[in-house]
């Protein structure tokens, strides 16, 4: 794979990458860790394969990760193909019974299936997971303020409680499980709601007493002072993050507030990368520097 990524390094250079995650391997062996796949990287197919590397690469080296997806673009493209109109309200998609039909399709149907195949090129690792599978997640509807006015946005949801037993069962038999954001609806039995994938993953990671959380996004991490690219920060206290959420562009905020919120519940750290560039959980996790914005619960 580091051939794949640059042919005309050294022998020395590529020796010197290794050793560099050393340190890291021994860190995080048989640990648990959640990565958040979203982005460009679910749309483009050489970046879907070298994602689905990295989660192998993390399996062989001895840790256990945990991939958790959303799919907006999916959902949108196959809403439209199906003549269901697709709204969104204060940044969330007005979700019908008939459109949260479509939503589990492609969540459960499509884009598990997808990932899971990826993973699977490089032998039977993975197994796909819905977040309705085996109560892993509960969700309760939420409504949301727009100009003032209580709105009604179908059937969207938070997480409120996560049961990741048969989650762990998978990878305590040596899986990958590959996590869809969907979640039954608490105050309505047989019902599901679409849920933040974000959120999700974060949820899920408290849960599993993960020692990472990692959400691939389409930026290079965060930006204190959007649009100034000179702004990009490395690292990043929770107690400064809290104090900076509310200020900073609305896309990354819900990412944000994942990584705080899964930091606040026990994970050591959290981190924002760039889905955009080919291997970048593993540069995330194998070197000094990073790929992105890592959240931690004290100041580095």
């Amino acid at each position: 794979m580091i051939e794949s990524m640059n042919p005309d390094i050294s022998a020395t250079d590529k020796v010197a990458t290794l050793i560099e995650s050393l340190p890291w391997l021994k860190r995080f062996h048989n640990t648990i860790m959640v990565i958040k796949f979203g982005g460009n990287a679910m749309i483009d197919d050489d970046l879907q394969r070298s994602f689905a590397e990295d989660i192998v690469f993390l399996r062989h080296a001895g840790i256990r990760p945990v991939v958790v997806h959303g799919g907006g673009p999916q959902i949108s493209a196959m809403l439209d193909r199906l003549g269901i109109q697709s709204e969104f309200r204060g940044g969330y998609r007005v979700t019908s019974p008939e459109a949260m039909d479509v939503v589990r399709m492609v969540l459960a149907g499509q884009i598990s299936r997808d990932i899971v195949g990826s993973i699977n090129e490089h032998g039977p690792l993975a197994v796909a997971f819905s977040g309705d599978d085996a109560g892993l997640f509960v969700g309760r509807k939420r409504s949301i303020q727009v100009d003032g006015e209580t709105v009604d946005i179908g059937q969207v949801g938070d997480i409120m409680a996560v049961n990741p037993e048969g989650v762990r069962q998978r990878i305590e038999a040596g899986y990958i499980p590959v996590v869809s954001s969907i979640a039954p609806d608490i105050d309505h039995p047989g019902q599901s709601l679409n849920v933040n994938a974000d959120a999700a993953a974060a949820a899920l990671a408290v849960a599993l007493g993960a020692v990472k959380l990692v959400i691939l996004t389409d930026v290079a991490g965060l930006y204190r002072d959007w649009p100034d690219k000179d702004s990009l920060v490395s690292t990043i206290s929770a107690d400064e993050l809290r104090t900076l959420l509310p200020s900073l562009e609305s896309g990354m905020i819900p990412k944000m507030a994942a990584c705080l919120e899964a930091v606040d519940g026990g994970v050591e750290k959290a981190a924002i990368i760039d889905g955009r560039t080919p291997h970048s959980v593993l540069a995330e996790i194998f070197t000094q520097s990073g790929s992105g914005t890592e959240v931690s619960r004290e100041a580095q």
